[in-house]
């Protein structure tokens, strides 16, 4: 037996076990290797399980040697690599911007703690993604959500305590909503095994605590990826937490909740039964088009740039979920692929957004003035990501939105079509408002701008900057696994 057949296992004891390191060997520089390193490792067993279920096809690792459905499975199908790829990815970008990031953001005393803390959330998000334990997805997400209230209130100020405290109350309500859900699936099949509660749900398929089920899943899942209108959490969250953790959540914490809503709803109840015998793909028709437009137009109102794009991550949320309402495969596409090119696109804004903080002493439209003369390179990268959130061609944005057009087209709903064009108008105007600012506006004189940004920042931000031109030209790896990803899961209904 290699240690090929373990990578699963090491996937999430990796980051795990470095949690307590970071404790124990606390310095000023041993946390931050440590947990950098985890990352790195993490990254690299993503990629081997992505190259092993392409090969090969679906992963099945029993804990303890114990077979499902008796014993805890980790699965790795695509939809499971893809994710992993995506989450880890972030990972080993963010943590080498984040040490100059948090020393101007985080006192000294409490730099051990932000790697703690990132290093278990890395942790949940990838057990959320592997596991093929209902219970275990609720454990995993209590990592993850638990080390994120703590990661939130390191911001610089009391509104980082304030934005940590609503999101505690709403995350709790969450998990109670999703643990609930779970309970009663339980109830009804006697499994937590994901593949085999769906087999044994075809024969109680339509009862009452089966669909009791269905709608605490939905809605304790829908607070955690933060649809509209039960997003109030995620402005203040983005806005206050330090750069690197604005920058990491903004990329990976609402797309594993879209990746967990996906799993139960084509691994464990049937899709087809989910989205057109109920009113649920009617449902989230309505929700998405009004997170589209509500939290575009609230975004165009904003005074600070951290505020005006966590509610435009509202938006795309809702751009995910319409991709999801279609209940067709290249609907599906268009979700899968969103959660990549968005979690990109989010990440390298935020990160950008960490070094206009870290240069200007802050993110206000009033700070910003100028900004294109006095940090080009950084301007021009805010620019090229706004372009993508626009949708324009040559830019991930753009493979998103022309796929939801597709499924659109496919199904016959012109005026969908025109929605999801006029609702890119939106996102012109609140990314004008940042050109505006950076070009057509003198430097403020009484702001000292003579910090240089650390090449720690600037070449991971540049990177996720040079990620949203690359996967816009060459999308074999989104699209392709996006195609093959919806394939399996609509072949894979009852």
């Amino acid at each position: 037996m290699t240690i090929a057949t373990h990578l699963p296992a090491l996937q999430v004891v990796i980051p795990l076990v470095a949690a307590p390191l970071t404790v124990l060997l606390r310095g000023r520089h041993l946390p931050y290797f440590i947990s950098l390193a985890a990352s790195w490792i993490a990254l690299v067993i993503a990629l081997l399980l992505w190259q092993q279920v392409n090969a090969h096809g679906t992963i099945s690792y029993a804990i303890g040697k114990w077979p499902a459905p008796w014993g805890i499975e980790y699965r790795v199908d695509q939809l499971t690599a893809f994710m992993l790829v995506l989450v880890s990815g972030i990972a080993a970008l963010v943590l080498p911007y984040s040490r100059a990031s948090i020393e101007n953001e985080v006192p000294p005393q409490q730099h051990y703690l932000f790697y703690t803390m990132f290093s278990l959330c890395l942790t949940g998000l990838l057990g959320i993604s592997i596991t093929g334990d209902a219970f275990n997805i609720f454990v995993f997400l209590e990592i993850s959500s638990l080390s994120t209230y703590v990661l939130i209130a390191l911001g610089r100020n009391r509104r980082a305590l304030i934005a940590s405290y609503q999101y505690l109350i709403m995350g709790t309500i969450g998990a109670t909503f999703i643990v609930i859900g779970i309970g009663l699936l339980y109830l009804m099949t006697g499994s937590l095994n994901l593949a085999d509660i769906g087999r044994r749900l075809a024969q109680v398929q339509g009862t009452r605590p089966v669909l009791a089920a269905l709608a605490f899943l939905t809605v304790g899942i829908s607070l955690k990826l933060a649809l509209f209108p039960l997003h109030q959490w995620l402005p203040d969250a983005y806005a206050h937490a330090p750069s690197a953790v604005s920058s990491f959540l903004a990329a990976t914490a609402t797309k594993v909740a879209v990746y967990v809503l996906i799993r139960f709803y084509f691994s464990v109840f049937d899709a087809s039964q989910v989205l057109s015998q109920l009113p649920m793909q009617e449902m989230m028709l309505i929700l998405a088009l009004a997170g589209m437009f509500a939290a575009s137009a609230i975004a165009i109102y904003q005074t600070d740039l951290k505020r005006l794009f966590a509610y435009s991550s509202v938006a795309q949320i809702g751009y995910i979920i319409l991709g999801l309402s279609f209940n067709s495969p290249t609907g599906l596409t268009a979700t899968v692929v969103h959660l990549f090119n968005h979690g990109v696109t989010k990440g390298a804004i935020f990160m950008l957004l960490g070094a206009v903080t870290l240069v200007m002493g802050g993110s206000t439209m009033a700070r910003i003035q100028g900004l294109g003369h006095r940090m080009p390179l950084v301007s021009f990268g805010i620019v090229l990501c706004g372009l993508s959130l626009i949708g324009v061609p040559g830019t991930v944005g753009f493979i998103s939105k022309w796929y939801l057009l597709l499924a659109a087209i496919e199904q016959g709903q012109g005026w969908l079509v025109f929605l999801i064009l006029l609702s890119s108008l939106l996102a012109v105007v609140y990314v004008w408002r940042f050109v505006e600012a950076a070009y057509f506006r003198e430097p403020r004189k009484d702001i000292d701008a003579d910090t240089r940004v650390p090449w720690s920042m600037g070449l991971p931000s540049g990177l996720l900057v040079i990620a949203c031109i690359y996967f816009g030209l060459d999308t074999s790896f989104t699209v392709g696994s996006s195609v093959k990803i919806a394939e399996l899961l609509f072949g894979g209904m009852r």
